[in-house]
């Protein structure tokens, strides 16, 4: 006799986005902000769609903005949100209509997990949300939460004479809670039912209530995040934006080599800056794949990437033999050492027009034919965009302007399905590096074949709109194991001496 698996419950993340955007001086919700290009409840709504511990998605939003949010869900194609509900006056209320919608369709004695997430937490981790879901296999109610950094204060006020403090309490024992809460639906359904034969019930967030009215339930508590911040107020608007400007992403690689082959035959690629370094590298590669690749530089073809008419030229003449052009990729850069007080008109001149009009030209000149094939277009960034360089500004301002560029025209070209991505590689051994700097110790650079096959991962993936690192693997951690936003800040820190 064969014992069957006992089958998870369903899982459901509800999204609270009943705020206002007054805190932030706005007329419009603040979930409605775009920040990095997006509403801020798009980004949250695709965390929960990426992940795979969640069934579904119910948004909770504010009285009168629900068509809003129905517009971003189906433009994002965002198809694990199943319904989207007016919110209460209050978050008790909002909570209350949640439960009662969590509760249809669901078999008598069946119990649901559920998931309550702030809309305004847009850089929720999977790790988080994992963690939480796992809890709940074990516990009844769980709680987000990180220690506090600052101390701790109650105060007490004297009429007119203002706060004085009364009590400050033991830091250690403090924690600053976040979102998501998650419980079994039986559980904070019953916590609500009891609540709501209080007069006096009001409470700002779900785990107090099940902390008030069933006080046997225990609330585990799942470790969170510094950059799981809410965005309440004007300053964490300009945090969150920076934040996303820095996250990182690892690429997705393929199963095997027939993969790349099943991929790249009949594809074409043109890569311009193709005569050396990482662009020749991928030339190599794909073509090894069976693609059909147009490899262009300045000491092979003579195509200079700041002159238009050259960058025209090699498009059309790849599109008139094939027939398409599915990626376009420009590696070509100038990195050029020295003072900027003490740099000649010529010099500043090349920088701006190689580094940065030519992706900018590239860009213009790929679109009609990325349009028709549903392409993408690769640039490269260096790890200096994130803070600028003594004596290399022109190069690390022109790379930052790459990030940003990418980022612009992910969002422009969404609607055309044109993918737009940035490889940002930590410090790698090519002829221009070399140039620059001279010979540098063995191992201590990235090889260009390392990054040129990062870089093919990426054309081959559905992402867009991200900056990919390359860097050196630790062999004790994969790259998977954290997210961008982890990714991002030990980046920051990482490069402070990389070009």
């Amino acid at each position: 006799m064969s014992v069957q698996p006992i089958a998870k419950p369903r899982t459901t993340a509800v999204v609270l986005a009943g705020g206002t955007g007054q805190r932030v001086g706005l007329s419009i919700p603040k979930q409605l902000l775009k920040i990095a290009g997006k509403a801020v409840i798009e980004h949250t709504l695709t965390i929960f769609e990426q992940a795979e511990s969640i069934d579904d998605v119910i948004v909770l939003m504010a009285p009168g903005f629900v068509p809003d949010v129905e517009k971003i869900i189906a433009k994002a194609g965002l198809t694990k949100v199943t319904r989207v509900i007016e919110g209460g006056s209050t978050r008790n209320e909002t909570t209350e209509r949640a439960i009662a919608a969590l509760g249809e369709g669901l078999a008598e004695g069946e119990d649901a997990n559920v998931l309550f997430h702030d809309a305004v937490r847009p850089l929720l981790s999977q790790r988080v949300i994992q963690g939480c879901v796992d809890a709940l296999d074990r516990y009844q109610a769980v709680d987000v939460a990180i220690p506090s950094a600052d101390t701790i204060i109650v105060t007490r006020t004297h009429g007119e004479d203002g706060e004085f403090i009364t009590e400050v309490p033991d830091r250690s024992r403090l924690r600053r809670g976040q979102t998501p809460q998650a419980f079994k639906l039986s559980t904070i359904r019953r916590a609500y039912e009891i609540a709501a034969g209080d007069p006096n019930f009001q409470a700002t967030d779900d785990c107090s209530v099940v902390l008030r009215y069933l006080p046997d339930v225990p609330i585990y508590v799942v470790a969170g995040d510094e950059y799981n911040m809410k965005v309440t107020q004007p300053v964490d608007v300009f945090i969150a934006d920076k934040l996303f400007q820095l996250a990182t992403t690892a690429s997705p690689r393929q199963a095997d080599e027939a993969a790349y082959r099943e991929l790249l035959a009949g594809r074409t690629l043109v890569v311009f800056g193709g005569s050396y370094g990482i662009g020749a590298d991928i030339a190599e590669l794909a073509k090894q794949y069976g693609a059909q690749v147009y490899a262009l530089g300045r000491s092979t073809t003579g195509t200079h990437v700041e002159n238009p008419e050259h960058v025209d030229d090699a498009l059309s003449k790849a599109y008139s033999e094939t027939g398409r052009i599915d990626y376009v990729i420009n590696t070509a850069g100038v990195l050029r050492i020295g003072k900027l007080a003490e740099t000649d008109n010529t010099t500043i001149q090349e920088a701006l027009n190689v580094n940065y009009l030519a992706p900018v030209q590239i860009a213009r000149a790929s679109y009609k034919y990325l349009a028709e094939t549903k392409g993408q277009l690769l640039l490269y960034t260096s790890s200096s965009y994130t803070r600028g360089r003594a004596e290399y500004s022109l190069y690390s301002s022109t790379k930052a302007a790459m990030v940003n560029l990418t980022q612009a025209l992910s969002d422009e070209w969404a609607p055309d399905g044109i993918r737009v991505n940035c490889v940002n590689p930590e410090r790698t051994a090519t002829p221009m590096r070399t140039k620059a700097f001279g010979q540098e110790p063995s191992g201590s650079l990235l090889s260009s074949e390392a990054v040129a096959r990062t870089s093919l991962d990426v054309l081959l993936s559905e992402l867009t709109g991200h900056v990919i690192d390359v860097r050196q693997q630790d062999p004790t951690r994969e790259a998977t194991e954290s997210s961008g936003f982890e990714q991002a800040l030990a980046s920051v820190l990482d490069r402070q001496e990389d070009v």
